[in-house]
């Protein structure tokens, strides 16, 4: 089960237009004040009596659609409605989707599961993996949701048509990579495309708004706290809950601990290199079976894969969607495949189909997101929601969150020099991981509210989990999240790998749970060591 994704999903056209460009984060980020942006300060009821309305909710629960994809029976659906703008509740208004799993015996209440992105849809996830979550309801109705601008929440998209996740349109041809206006045009231009496709609810996406829609959500269901489990991006929105809600927090969990501090460009570094190390791990592994497509010696079989990048690059293959399968594309797919080891075998299926018989469909399957929750999870027409919905969402609330932005005429400076930090960094992933450097130029400017003010945290303590061989959110973060959040954080140390523990490790898992069900709460400074897999 992939629930955990991270905020990594950049491919196609405008990547290409830049050719491996790489910048010192700091280089590349304009200088001044931060600023408060579109997604505002935190509002609380109390502050604005238009809010009323919105926590006077009940929720209609009722059968979730199937459309033969064999979701759960057990599984209800229903929604919320949250203001569009928190700034005019009276104005225009957006629903919710929420799907849940009734409590097995008496319930205390809810515990709500964000899977992270930003962009996964809670629905389809829950749907899909919801033998991971059954222990929880031996006390509680297990509830998720789609963020606003995901899956069924009024999502977001770039369009029709469009080549790669920043938007730009399918006839766009590749600029030249020596001319840094024509770069900055195209990536200008896909940000004007995501702007026409995605409706009103473009402006009013971000983590400081969803971390609202949280609290209305907590009232309709009843409960006086939030119980709340977060993986990877899940746990910047926990995190700002925590800031925004003190007195409503109840047990909080963090799996995969984000970072509240560092800027995009830093971020993409981290995690290009963490997949990078997660890349050489793999083929050490593959290259132990004689199926592997790349041989059997792990060294050549890294310059293959290099190699296999740069050649799609160059010419890529036709797939059935129309859409040409890219090197960049191939670079997305292996970045969501290798934060679990669990998806390895089927990678390595995938990559022998690619290299034997040109065959995407494979990895274009953990291009849409994983093989956990395909398609859509059958849980309405995949036609409702954009293809492109996860990562134009994540491209989104990344913009909004951060108030950093790349200026022009600091990327037209730097562009000569931009290639060797990241090609080094991973000759694999540089190129892709780049493009969240670059992705926000053009977008009104972020909210800095995430920056300056979610930190000493004022609640019950916290469960913050950080796994030290993560390859997108690296345990360094945990630490210094813990240190930012305040006293109230504790942080359990996982020894294993992969993106999270609460999927990959049976000792994180009872811990969890342990301290979601009972409130018991291991001691600042435990540890988990190598495990068996928790139930699956």
């Amino acid at each position: 089960m992939l629930f955990t994704h991270h905020r990594c999903a950049f491919a196609g056209a405008v990547t290409l237009a830049l050719v491996g460009v790489a910048l010192p984060p700091q280089a590349l980020l304009g200088a001044g004040p931060a600023t408060a942006g579109a997604a505002g300060q935190p509002v609380t009821a109390a502050e604005r009596p238009g809010l009323s309305r919105f926590y006077d909710q009940k929720i209609d629960w009722g059968k979730c659609e199937d459309a033969g994809m064999g979701i759960p029976e057990d599984l209800q659906c229903g929604k919320v409605t949250v203001p569009l703008d928190y700034a005019k509740p009276g104005a225009a208004t957006l629903d919710i989707a929420l799907a849940r799993f009734r409590a097995t015996g008496d319930s205390r209440g809810s515990v709500l599961l964000n899977f992270g992105g930003p962009g996964v849809s809670g629905v389809s996830e829950l749907a899909a993996g919801s033998d991971y979550f059954m222990g929880l309801t031996d006390g509680y109705d297990v509830v998720t949701f789609d963020p606003r601008g995901v899956g069924r929440s009024s999502p977001v998209s770039c369009g029709d048509g469009v080549a790669d996740p920043t938007g730009g349109p399918a006839e766009d041809t590749e600029p030249d990579s020596d001319d840094p206006q024509a770069a900055l045009k195209l990536i200008r231009k896909s940000a004007d495309a995501c702007a026409k496709h995605s409706g009103p609810v473009l402006p009013h996406i971000g983590t400081v708004n969803v971390s609202r829609d949280l609290d209305i959500m907590r009232d309709a269901l009843g409960d006086k706290k939030l119980n709340y489990l977060g993986f990877s991006y899940g746990t910047r929105l926990g995190a700002v809950y925590a800031a925004q809600f003190p007195d409503k927090a109840g047990r909080l969990v963090l799996d995969g601990v984000d970072t509240l501090t560092e800027p995009l460009g830093e971020q993409a570094l981290a995690g290009t290199e963490g997949l990078q190390t997660a890349l050489e791990d793999f083929l050490t592994w593959c290259t132990d079976d004689i199926s592997c497509a790349f041989g059997q010696d792990p060294r050549t079989a890294r310059e293959h894969m290099v190699d296999l990048v740069r050649s799609l690059d160059e010419d890529p293959l036709p797939t059935e969607f129309g859409e040409p399968f890219s090197g960049q594309d191939l670079a997305g797919a292996l970045g969501q495949a290798l934060y679990s080891k669990k998806l390895w075998p089927a990678l390595s299926q995938a990559l022998r189909s690619l290299v034997e018989d040109g065959d995407t469909r494979g990895l274009m399957r953990f291009s849409a997101g994983g093989i956990a929750a395909p398609g859509n999870g059958g849980l309405v027409d995949e036609a409702d929601i954009p293809l492109d919905n996860l990562p134009a969402a994540l491209m989104a609330v990344n913009c909004a969150d951060d108030p950093d932005r790349p200026t022009a005429a600091r990327i037209t400076r730097n562009l000569d020099r931009l290639r060797a930090e990241y090609e080094e960094a991973s000759p694999v992933f540089g190129r892709y991981r780049l493009t969240q450097v670059l992705m926000c130029y053009g977008r009104p400017k972020g909210t800095d509210y995430i920056r300056e003010d979610v930190r000493d945290v004022d609640t019950p303590k916290m469960l913050l989990v950080g796994t030290r061989g993560d390859p997108a959110t690296p345990y360094r973060w945990t630490v210094e999240t813990a240190k930012r959040l305040g006293p109230s954080a504790v942080v359990l140390d996982n020894k294993g790998e992969g993106h999270t523990g609460y999927g990959s490790s049976k000792c994180v898992h009872e811990k969890v749970d342990d301290f979601l069900l009972y409130g018991r709460l291991a001691d600042a400074g435990s540890s988990c060591g190598a495990q068996e897999r928790p139930p699956s």
